[in-house]
């Protein structure tokens, strides 16, 4: 297994916090992703849910002015299509690893989050914003589209009305906003949310590992499935779990009034 702790993170900071990876996007001054650090955050999800002591992911912006600002346009001054066509493949990759990791997602967004840089926490389960962060798609403002799963993940959280004044219109929206909306499930202030984001990570660490991917996938079928066909894999899921050793210990843990031991197994 690749170790995660000493693997190449171009473009990003990695560490762990007992249970917890914590990562930092890491390119300044504002954090825009590359082609590489794409790469590198698909890789390192990719090691991580095959960790088996990882529980939790958190994710932020070093320094207090930006999470990340998303693509660097340069890269598509050119009008090379092939360029374009790359560098949305890596986007895809990278975000769809992060939404299928196998546990807890949490985006501590510390500034300014903007195109690829709001894609990367609308695809964390969780976002906690900062008093002063500020959020927007506005890739039609340059002629482009958000293409890292920003049309498809921002209206499922906030509605289709919201979406389109972000994206059509290309609005900037602020912290008490996002939170209203429901863009973000927490506000806090300046320099809080990694703190708080770590808190909630250590809090899922609480629960069954192996519950959590369950859980996350029945939740996430919601997108595509049908409720019927949802409801009878929710139960299959249930019955599952019978099958794991952090079944048979939480429940006893809770019989003999002690904290549970899990082995995500």
């Amino acid at each position: 297994m690749m170790d995660w702790r000493t693997h190449d993170h171009t473009g990003l900071k990695v560490e762990a916090d007992g249970h917890v990876a914590v990562v930092t996007l890491d390119n300044p001054p504002a954090h825009t992703w590359t082609v590489h650090s794409l790469s590198a955050l698909r890789d390192l999800v990719g090691a991580l849910n095959a960790d088996a002591g990882i529980y939790a992911l958190v994710i932020t912006g070093g320094g207090e002015k930006f999470f990340s600002a998303g693509a660097d346009l340069k890269q598509f001054a050119s009008g090379d299509k092939a360029a374009a066509r790359e560098a949305a493949r890596r986007f895809g990759e990278a975000f769809e690893a992060l939404s299928g990791f196998r546990g807890v997602s949490i985006a501590a967004i510390n500034g300014y989050a903007m195109g690829g840089g709001l894609e990367c926490a609308l695809a964390c389960d969780l976002r906690i914003i900062e008093e002063h962060a500020q959020v927007a798609l506005p890739e039609a403002t340059v002629g482009l589209l958000p293409c890292a799963g920003g049309t498809q993940n921002l209206p499922r959280l906030v509605g289709e009305g919201w979406a389109k004044r972000m994206i059509l219109l290309g609005e900037r929206i602020d912290a008490d906003t996002a939170l209203r909306i429901g863009l973000v499930e927490e506000k806090v202030g300046k320099g809080e949310a990694k703190a708080l984001a770590l808190a909630w990570a250590h809090k899922a660490g609480k629960q069954s590992p192996t519950s959590i991917a369950a859980c996350k996938t029945l939740v996430q079928a919601t997108r595509s499935g049908t409720h019927a066909s949802a409801l009878v894999a929710e139960r299959e899921a249930f019955v599952d779990l019978f099958d794991r050793a952090d079944q048979a210990e939480g429940v006893n843990a809770f019989l003999e009034k002690r904290a549970p031991q899990w082995k995500n197994a």
